[in-house]
């Protein structure tokens, strides 16, 4: 039920509202509060994705609902509200490519940078039922930044709840990403394609791949989000993309080109034969290689 309809309503059976009013002395204050103060949320359900949230905030200024009526988020909500109108915000590439290009020409790169990692962060159902979910501090962040004369210093605002939140969650993505550069292994198939899969707890595969396309333009490579079921693929010379891989046969991801057996051979040897038995210290290797990275290197298999 909307405004309209709820006014709508109250003319068509006066007499239904004028006996609860009797009733209920505090109605009248409620249904001001209603029709008059615009306590009415439209909720736009995007997708978990930076296309998906960019999209969402999109459609949110282009509504023209006005901003302090307006939340999002990534999760269809458990329980409905009276109150709350339901959008459901299909991703549009066109319409996230104008935020982007906006965010980039009006905040600078690095905010931009910033806030694609926030959207990357992890997120439960659980987090979308708290006070500040992630798209919708990622939307309120973004329109206190139109409103600042300098938007790049958004993220200096650290004393607004929903900045603050997007500056955890871009930190918490981005320290993933940065072990992964370091711990991230590739192995050549028999095809002569690069190959690595990834178990992260955030979305950190679109970092990954845009920093080996930079690194490696020349070669034709795989990075395979086992979490998330999907990769990044990249054709030497062109740009990367990210597709989904739910019905990704796995049994040509294990067969190994003959120089990369011999070379995996070569350095689970060098690993072992630099090992010190008597300075074995598994707590501090945990701590320096946390064991979720670990599954996915040769020298720990």
């Amino acid at each position: 039920m909307d405004i309209s309809s709820l006014a709508f309503l109250i003319k068509r059976f006066p007499r239904i509202f004028i006996s609860i009013r009797h009733r209920f002395r505090r109605i009248d204050a409620f249904f001001y509060i209603i029709m008059q103060e615009g306590i009415y949320m439209y909720l736009f359900i995007c997708e978990d994705s930076i296309d998906g949230i960019f999209t969402g905030v999109y459609d949110a200024f282009a509504s023209r609902y006005g901003h302090a009526n307006i939340a999002l988020t990534t999760y269809e909500p458990e329980n409905y509200t009276l109150f709350h109108q339901y959008i459901q915000v299909p991703v549009d590439n066109v319409k996230s490519e104008k935020v982007a290009r906006t965010l980039q020409q009006r905040l600078g790169i690095e905010v931009y940078g910033e806030l694609c990692q926030a959207a990357c962060a992890l997120t439960s159902k659980d987090s979308q039922t708290a006070p500040r979910s992630k798209a919708d501090s990622i939307y309120r962040t973004i329109v206190l930044a139109f409103s600042l004369l300098d938007g790049s210093k958004v993220l200096n605002y650290l004393g607004e709840p929903y900045v603050n939140h997007v500056f955890q969650l871009c930190r918490a993505t981005g320290n993933e990403a940065h072990h992964f550069l370091g711990f991230l292994r590739f192995q050549e198939l028999e095809h002569g394609i690069l190959f690595a899969k990834i178990h992260p707890k955030n979305d950190v595969l679109p970092l990954l791949a845009d920093h080996f396309a930079d690194r490696l333009p020349m070669e034709n490579f795989m990075i395979y989000d086992e979490t998330h079921q999907k990769a990044a693929l990249h054709k030497k010379g062109a740009y990367f993309l990210i597709t989904d891989t739910q019905s990704l046969d796995e049994s040509v991801l294990t067969c190994l080109s003959v120089d990369e057996i011999e070379y995996q051979k070569l350095w689970r040897g060098f690993f072992e034969s630099i090992t010190i038995e008597a300075r074995k210290n598994p707590g501090l290797q945990n701590q320096n290689i946390p064991k979720h990275f670990q599954k996915d290197m040769a020298e720990f298999r």
